[in-house]
């Protein structure tokens, strides 16, 4: 049927868990409300996203690299933000 190779279904992964998270991205960066959410969950998300990142460069992963990649960069902003958040209160 299908022959999918591990990076095919590499970038299929990476492309679902990325777009996953995009809209709570969008809404976090557009409302900038933040009550509701962890700063120790979004703090060890953040990291954890970071580490993923560092080992798909160690590895020369593209598919892990692209998705944290991004990742990184909107979980960065929105830990950003709720950290601006805590010190305005």
């Amino acid at each position: 049927m299908f022959n999918l190779t591990p990076e095919i279904i590499g970038y299929i992964a990476a492309t679902l868990t990325t777009t996953s998270f995009l809209p709570q991205a969008i809404m976090t960066i557009k409302t900038r409300n933040t009550d509701s959410l962890s700063l120790g969950m979004y703090s060890a998300f953040t990291l954890g996203v970071l580490l993923w990142l560092i080992y798909g460069l160690k590895i020369g992963d593209n598919a892990i690299i692209f998705a944290n990649a991004i990742t990184l960069l909107l979980a960065g902003l929105i830990l950003f933000i709720k950290l601006l958040n805590g010190f305005k209160k």
